[in-house]
């Protein structure tokens, strides 16, 4: 646009006019195809726990209890370590879902844990969730009509 007054040759500046029209077209253009576009990522929001557990075990469920004088229990039946991981591993070939629970008391040496974590890993469970092992109270049905 501007005109070189008294020099005689060739103006050498860049028109950018055409350059910015077709930015702007295209700026346009992924702005309105963007909210289009499907995301094929589902994304996995962690849910909160429940407030109170339940206290109905699904009779399905593996369960191993461990105690403070390392007695272990696969679903309230008593067993070795050395036959734990052969039974697991028999028990998790033929099930569909390898979720299974460790039971054992606060106050064990996290070590105790782990070696269960690891027969079980080892039998082929998927998931593996920690339970914390209350102290029992008095039975249900003692001492309320002996009054």
């Amino acid at each position: 646009m501007g005109m070189t007054v008294g020099k005689k040759g060739y103006k050498s500046d860049i028109n950018i006019t055409p350059y910015i029209d077709i930015l702007l077209v295209l700026l346009i253009i992924f702005m309105v195809a963007a909210p289009l576009k499907k995301h094929d990522h589902p994304v996995r929001v962690p849910q909160p726990a429940p407030a109170t557990q339940p206290k109905d075990v699904k009779p399905d469920s593996i369960i191993v209890d461990i105690d403070l004088d390392h007695t272990v229990r696969l679903n309230s039946q008593p067993i070795t370590l050395d036959k734990l991981e052969t039974t697991l591993t028999e028990v998790f070939k033929r099930r569909a879902v390898k979720n299974m629970f460790i039971r054992g008391d606060a106050a064990l040496p996290y070590g105790d844990v782990f070696v269960l974590m690891d027969i079980a890993r080892r039998s082929g469970v998927a998931d593996i969730a920690l339970l914390d092992k209350k102290e029992k109270s008095a039975p249900t049905g003692s001492a309320k009509g002996s009054h």
